[in-house]
């Protein structure tokens, strides 16, 4: 083997392992020696495969939602939109509470405790979870149109009201929350859904 070639390496593979350091330890708090040790390669090899950390961590986010988001498309075939919010939920809960992965959400707890320096990722986080937001809006919207919401309800609103719940699962599963008790929540707060409460 002729000296310093770079070693081989499968590329997503190590990618998935840079996902888990950063959905531990958040974009700040993960070092380049954090991300080479758990990768398995070097620095050069890092950067010639993947760029930066900045490009490192906008990879690891699309994989995330590659491998963890495939029930958001699910919920959005739901006929309703109560039925949409409650998959979209317990999907959220069981994606936050998943064995053999870091608890929470990357893309609540990724840039938590960040610095100036790092206002690049903090806005590319602030944007995707606008960007979900936004999908749920559509959807209710949606459902407005079509008479299965009360036509007194704001769809921004209630998507908001989904949104907050959902980043909040995120926190509560980071602490320690178990799916089971995640999943209890989601039940509870979907009591007060605006079709079976009289309109004002």
């Amino acid at each position: 083997m002729t000296r310093g070639r770079p070693r081989t390496f499968d590329k997503r593979h190590a990618l998935q392992q840079a996902l888990k350091v950063f959905w531990t330890q958040g974009y700040e708090g993960t070092s380049l020696l954090d991300l080479t040790e758990a990768m398995h390669i070097n620095r050069p090899s890092l950067y010639s495969a993947f760029g930066n950390k900045e490009a490192l961590f906008r990879q690891a986010l699309d994989l995330y939602a590659d491998d963890y988001f495939g029930y958001v498309q699910a919920a959005l075939q739901e006929p309703t939109a109560r039925q949409f919010v409650e998959r979209l939920l317990l999907g959220h809960a069981d994606a936050q509470t998943t064995p053999g992965c870091p608890a929470g959400c990357l893309t609540v707890q990724g840039a938590l405790a960040t610095g100036p320096e790092a206002r690049a990722i903090t806005e590319e986080l602030n944007a995707r979870r606008a960007g979900s937001e936004q999908l749920i809006r559509q959807r209710l919207e949606t459902a407005r149109q079509a008479g299965d919401l009360p036509a007194d309800v704001d769809p921004a609103d209630l998507a908001r009201f989904v949104a907050t719940l959902s980043q909040g699962m995120a926190v509560q599963a980071a602490a320690g929350c178990s799916r089971a008790d995640l999943h209890r929540v989601v039940h509870l707060a979907l009591r007060a859904w605006p079709d079976s409460m009289p309109s004002a």
